[in-house]
């Protein structure tokens, strides 16, 4: 009976031991593991948004067409280049880099935020996404181009992002309202004749509604101090 009261005690004794030790690692390994999970946790949400510097395509959600221009001058209005919507999901011309405002650059692969002021700028020609006191060609909206030279143009070219939340997310739709003038970028599926036949148009329209959706598809999304993060084919 002693001596099964000895043993009993003895192995009480190394639980104790053992659990003493366990509960010591555990608190030191805790910091630890939440830092890490604060860190998986980050960079999970810096993926999910768009964010400055970005080469992206953008869709019109009501006509599945993507924002598009190509060194091709308007016949009438500006005469400046022409932007449109094309169906074509792998078309190069396709692709607008995300910039900040003049004179106020973003910082490389910070996230957008709603309201943000940003210039949407043609990867091929280097123009900006520009509107003005223009009539559009078929609908007789505001008309709605790519100018400047270089990436540089003027304080037409500026657009803020209208979102939800926090930051401009990669999957959520979105409106572009123009600085200047107040008019959504919107399509309303207006397609034009020759030389760019089947092609929409795209316009500046003073109303939000279900014209002027956009959300990014494929593209180049900047992470801070990293390489692009590529979202389907570039």
């Amino acid at each position: 009976m002693y001596a099964g009261s000895e043993s009993g005690a003895a192995n009480m004794e190394r639980l104790c031991l053992f659990g003493g030790l366990f509960r010591g690692l555990l608190l030191h390994l805790l910091p630890l593991f939440l830092l890490l999970l604060s860190g998986c946790q980050g960079k999970e949400s810096e993926l999910n948004y768009v964010t400055c510097g970005s080469l992206v395509k953008l869709l019109n959600t009501r006509h599945n067409v993507r924002l598009h221009s190509h060194d091709v001058k308007y016949g009438s209005g500006s005469g400046q280049q022409s932007v449109t919507g094309v169906e074509s999901a792998d078309d190069a011309n396709s692709y607008w880099q995300i910039r900040g405002k003049p004179g106020h650059p973003c910082q490389r692969g910070s996230a957008i935020k709603c309201g943000q002021a940003i210039r949407i700028t043609h990867m091929k020609t280097n123009r900006n996404l520009h509107t003005h006191h223009f009539s559009s060609p078929i609908s007789n909206n505001q008309e709605v181009s790519a100018f400047g030279e270089n990436g540089e143009g003027d304080d037409l070219d500026v657009w803020t992002v209208q979102c939800d939340g926090i930051y401009w997310e990669r999957d959520e739709t979105v409106r572009f309202k123009h600085l200047g003038t107040e008019v959504f970028l919107s399509v309303t599926g207006e397609q034009y004749g020759h030389p760019i036949r089947g092609q929409r148009e795209v316009h500046g329209m003073s109303s939000p509604n279900q014209h002027n959706w956009w959300r990014t598809m494929e593209g180049v999304f900047i992470q801070p101090s990293q390489e692009p993060l590529r979202h389907d084919e570039l």
